[in-house]
């Protein structure tokens, strides 16, 4: 089964890659790796998903924005590969959830975004990770997160 009919069984799909909001590109390649650039909660009326967890931000509410960063990630995999069939691993992802300096679950708002490429690409989703917590993000977004996939030859 593809990672298209995989997300379409979600009832996702796929946004326009988002544009950086600064100097730099959204992903770049090396050798058989794609580095992607950390994305946001972007939904597709270009509103953000922004505040602080722990504050005014559920750890359910965060789980969901880490998906739609997820999904936007996939977008600008989709972009830089030109298929998503062509990813053969997801190698790393580093998120970076707003957060309280008492919260403490910043794993399980990550595995929103980890859950989805879990349930994208089956067994080549499982991937190392870190999530960690800081006291701001662009914008106020409540996560940003960034991945490194490889792709076939």
């Amino acid at each position: 089964m593809t990672p298209y009919i995989r997300l379409a069984e979600l009832g996702l799909t796929l946004p326009e890659p988002p544009t950086p909001i600064a100097n730099f590109v959204t992903h770049a390649e090396s050798g058989r790796l794609i580095f992607l650039s950390g994305q946001g909660p972007l939904r597709a009326d270009g509103t953000l998903c922004t505040g602080k967890v722990g504050e005014d931000v559920t750890v359910e509410q965060a789980y969901e924005h880490a998906q739609l960063t997820g999904l936007n990630l996939l977008a600008v995999m989709h972009a830089a590969a030109g298929d998503l069939g062509r990813i053969v691993r997801v190698v790393k992802l580093l998120g970076f959830v707003n957060a309280t300096p008492t919260f403490s679950d910043h794993p399980k708002v990550v595995n929103g975004c980890s859950d989805l490429f879990a349930n994208v690409f089956d067994r080549i989703g499982g991937h190392a990770r870190s999530a960690i917590g800081v006291g701001s993000l662009p914008g106020n977004i409540t996560v940003e997160i960034e991945a490194v996939v490889e792709i076939a030859a």
